[in-house]
């Protein structure tokens, strides 16, 4: 019973996880422009539900046993899905060939162990170990991806590329599911949330420090296709302008 209860407050913390990001799409959308935000955490997200609605489908799980894992990763795919349409709409050029280059190898992934998974192992217990071993790298690399993004906040000291409440919802949800994933003794749903909870902690910390950090708007340099480029030099005038802000409050 608890199982199911953490199970449904899971599903709850991770659909609130996917929704996060549709503030940011709306950004995007209302600018026209992806400006600094990052497409890796949203291709990442898309493989790890991929390879995690396979899991929990009777294919693969004895029966129905991981029906909110099934449920959730489902939904998560749609949402992954309109967020890299929208990225890729509004992305230069060079933005939608690299996007492409990174959902192309995602979609491959899914494809390949879906195929294998199916074909080659005959009964369940090889099938959750073999899915749930590529499941835990993806997952991993979902949690890691804001890290690109972290070292941006770092150097600028600006969290305007780090949403809030997608890293609060990542600690609610992966910590949750590593709760399910204890209670139900299955290491390729806890695992990956044993690393992802500590992640979300750094991003949370670090929103905290960095958030009263105040942003100049200063001339860009910009790139033939109009994007906004910044140099070093422009980050380390930031970083001052910044510092020195904080050090009147």
């Amino acid at each position: 019973m608890l199982r199911l209860v953490i199970g449904v407050m899971g599903n709850a913390a991770a659909l609130l996880l996917f929704a996060a990001p549709t503030l940011t799409m709306s950004r995007i959308v209302r600018k026209k422009s992806t400006e600094g935000f990052s497409c890796v955490p949203y291709v990442t997200t898309l493989l790890n539900c991929l390879l995690y609605t396979w899991y929990g489908l009777p294919v693969v799980s004895n029966k129905w046993e991981n029906v909110p894992l099934f449920t959730i990763n489902g939904t998560g795919i749609l949402f992954e899905l309109s967020f890299i349409i929208i990225y890729l709409w509004f992305s230069t050029a060079r933005g939608k060939i690299k996007v492409t280059a990174t959902v192309i190898p995602a979609i491959v992934v899914f494809c390949i162990t879906a195929i294998i998974s199916a074909v080659v192992f005959h009964d369940h217990q090889h099938r959750k170990v073999f899915v749930g071993s590529v499941a835990i790298v993806a997952s991993v690399s979902m949690y890691a991806s804001p890290l690109v993004v972290v070292k941006q906040v770092i150097l600028t000291k600006n969290v305007e590329y780090m949403p809030f409440y997608v890293s609060l919802f990542s600690f609610i949800s992966s910590s949750l599911w590593m709760a399910y994933g204890l209670l139900s003794h299955d290491i390729f749903v806890a695992s990956p949330n044993l690393v992802g909870t500590p992640l979300s902690i750094l991003q949370l910390v670090l929103y905290c420090k960095y958030r009263k950090a105040g942003t100049v708007e200063l001339p860009n340099k910009r790139d033939p296709e109009g994007n906004k480029v910044n140099d070093e030099k422009t980050i380390q005038l930031q970083v001052v302008i910044c510092d020195t802000e904080n050090g009147k409050n």
